[in-house]
């Protein structure tokens, strides 16, 4: 019998982009669920009943909730090729470390930017000094855990900013996931997601 796997999740979230690309990236066939956040379906409610939030991953009727620990779930689940984290012990923490660090303080600071009027400023400054933070982080290596690439254009927009300038190497790292089709596939268009916050904010 077949795996029945569903997703949950909002086409403008990150966190459901993060597990679409683990998916995509193993090869595992699955159900995608557009959820409408201000009038909740009964199975998101259902599958996530502490937090009622997106993404949620159902495989045969079980669900796996945040998508830091559906990417580890998958990763066993589904192990053969394309692994997402590393297999040694220290790495793998590593790895888990900065893709938390990216959740905590990119995120809660880039909706400083988007949401509260007065610290756009203050706020841009400090994404920016977060950012380069990740970009020593990265330095020379080829990846690096985490997909906050699909946002620096709306980064740009409301925080006024320039990462391309700021963070080279960030932004080539960037590129370089975009080539990649799970990832493509996953990631909508800057602008879409720029009007889609647009109108969510009441903001041109």
């Amino acid at each position: 019998m077949a795996d029945e796997v569903i997703l949950l999740s909002v086409w403008a979230s990150m966190f459901g982009m993060r597990t679409r690309i683990a998916l995509d990236e193993k090869k595992v066939k699955y159900e995608y669920r557009e959820q409408d956040l201000w009038n909740k379906s009964s199975l998101l409610l259902e599958m996530n009943p502490i937090h009622k939030k997106i993404p949620v991953l159902i495989h045969n009727g079980k669900p796996v909730c945040e998508s830091l620990i559906q990417v580890e779930y998958i990763d066993e689940t589904w192990p053969g090729e394309n692994q997402l984290l590393p297999s040694d012990p220290y790495q793998r923490a590593q790895a888990k470390f900065w893709a938390d660090f990216i959740d905590k303080k990119v995120n809660v600071t880039a909706r400083r930017i988007w949401a509260i009027k007065g610290e756009e400023k203050e706020a841009s400054k400090e994404l920016m000094e977060i950012l380069k933070t990740l970009e020593t982080e990265l330095g020379d290596k080829h990846y690096f855990g985490g997909e906050t690439f699909g946002w620096f254009g709306i980064y740009n927009k409301f925080g006024n900013m320039s990462i391309e300038s700021e963070c080279p190497t960030l932004t080539a790292w960037a590129k370089r996931c975009l080539e990649r089709e799970s990832v493509a596939k996953a990631l909508p268009e800057s602008e879409k997601v720029t009007t889609f916050i647009s109108q969510r904010l009441g903001v041109e």
